[in-house]
């Protein structure tokens, strides 16, 4: 089992005042203290629309918040120095602290450029729907505020695969791809849309040898400047599986670190993931989107969807040792392009099922742990029931993990504990009405409560050490030895 909990500390709509990397730094001991083991931190480096850029419009990976560019010194989230204060405060607090790597793309460009393309079909990139033209696209990237320090690399329209736009077009309402002539697009990449090499801006070419040295430099200069301890990998399944093989193992080599990686590769279908885990060799985990959308989609169907197939051609359920378990996130929140909102009645289920079992590395989502107050689109706190899974999952989950998947609206499983940890829990949700279920926790004649409050009446165990465990209707209810977590 990984012991381990990730916490996701950002949402889309952090505050963008500057004060971010202050309040994670400040936050990071209660962090551990409630059972968290490692924060992954949003992306830190300048974005094409400066303070309100979250982090993925991609402008300069070496300016940390340091330069005067896009109209202002720091990022979103704050300065540089302030950025490795929080990291060393996430690492004195007994925490690691993984930083959101974007490499699929850049935004923002400071000079126009002139280069032959060809039009591809935006639904399918690989059928060509024109001649070779020559257009002029914002393409020159030469940082000017930054003036060369910590890397003298400037980008130019070779660097880049394809482009969006033409400078001074008419804005058009559907988005065109403009492939650079002589180029192909990669053959490791998702097959979606024909091939799904370009996502948005100026498509990084990971095959140019300039490219991958300035952003292997890059690399090693964030962890010799901050000490940061692995990587989130955003957008995977548009970058060739190759690169990061390359990139992390290079790394790795230089460094003589571990540097734990996961690689956001966003797709339901296991296959898809399946493929990439072969390619790249597990050089990283992934986030188990499977997972994700086996949640939202129990949350929408409410009692008609059958909880005991909730773990089937999910990550988790196939190659556990490789998923990054997750909730909701950044991305899939209310009102963003991915959204997939799990139901708030289905969250606690959710977090139950990647916190309190064996299987997987799990990752709570702030927005789902202390919520927002985005008036359009608000979250909901969920963090008094996260707070106790979390107990629980330190406390209790310990020994054999015994299945009770067996009812369509009602499912459940036991730890059993060990000699050193003779700890017990017994975990039971239903998606319908109220549930029952008759589980063996191994030990006898031992009084067990529900530690969420869901139910208030103690049970105990029977001779053979079995009872019968309750929780209300769509609800989890989590029961522990009485006394244990008790207040």
């Amino acid at each position: 089992m990984h012991r381990g909990v990730m916490y996701q500390c950002f949402e889309w709509n952090s505050p963008s005042d500057g004060s971010f990397w202050r309040d994670i730094a400040a936050s990071a001991r209660s962090l551990q203290e409630q059972g968290f083991t490692s924060v992954w931190l949003p992306p830190a480096y300048k974005g094409h629309v400066g303070t309100l850029d979250v982090g993925y419009g991609v402008y300069d990976l070496f300016d940390l918040g340091e330069f005067d560019q896009k109209e202002s010194i720091r990022t979103r989230y704050g300065t540089r120095e302030e950025f490795i204060h929080a990291v060393a405060s996430i690492r004195n607090a007994g925490l690691v602290a993984y930083a959101d790597v974007v490499f699929n793309h850049r935004l923002g460009a400071d000079a126009v450029e002139e280069v032959e393309v060809v039009e591809v079909d935006p639904a399918n990139r690989l059928e060509v729907v024109s001649a070779p033209i020559k257009i002029k696209t914002w393409s020159r990237f030469n940082f000017p505020g930054r003036g060369g320090m910590y890397s003298t690399f400037e980008w130019h329209w070779q660097h880049f695969t394809a482009f969006s736009h033409q400078a001074g077009g008419e804005k058009v309402k559907e988005q065109k791809v403009y492939r650079v002539a002589d180029k192909g697009f990669s053959g490791e990449v998702s097959g979606e849309m024909g091939n799904f090499d370009y996502l948005m801006g100026c498509d990084v070419d990971m095959y140019h040898q300039d490219v991958r040295k300035d952003l292997l430099n890059w690399g090693k200069w964030l962890i010799e400047l901050t000490n940061i301890d692995g990587f989130r990998l955003d957008a995977v399944k548009h970058i060739p599986s190759s690169f990061f093989v390359d990139w992390l193992g290079t790394l790795r080599e230089q460094t003589g670190l571990e540097l734990f990686a996961v690689g956001e590769y966003w797709s339901a279908d296991l296959s898809e993931l399946e493929r990439y885990l072969e390619e790249t060799g597990g050089v990283c985990r992934l986030f188990d989107v499977p997972l994700h959308f086996r949640f939202h989609r129990a949350s929408l169907e409410g009692n008609t969807f059958d909880l005991r197939t909730i773990l089937e051609n999910t990550l988790v359920g196939q190659h556990p040792l490789e998923a990054v378990t997750f909730v909701d996130n950044h991305d899939s929140q209310p009102g963003q392009s991915l959204e997939s909102h799990v139901k708030d009645w289905f969250k606690p289920l959710a977090y139950a099922l990647i916190l309190l079992r064996r299987d997987g590395y799990p990752c709570v989502f702030c927005g789902d742990y202390v919520g927002n107050t985005d008036p359009d689109h608000e979250l909901v706190s969920h963090k008094k029931l996260i707070d106790e899974f979390l107990l629980a999952r330190a406390a209790f989950t310990h020994g054999e993990q015994h299945d009770y998947f067996d009812h369509a609206n009602c499912i459940g499983w036991c730890w059993t504990g060990t000699d050193e940890n003779p700890s017990l829990l017994a975990v039971i949700m239903s998606n319908g009405e109220a549930g029952k279920k008759r589980m063996n926790v191994g030990r006898p004649d031992v009084k067990m409560y529900d530690l969420t409050g869901h139910v208030q009446e103690r049970i105990t165990t029977d001779a053979n050490g079995g009872a019968e465990f309750t929780c209300p209707a769509g609800k989890v209810s989590v029961w522990s030895a009485a006394g244990a977590l008790e207040v």
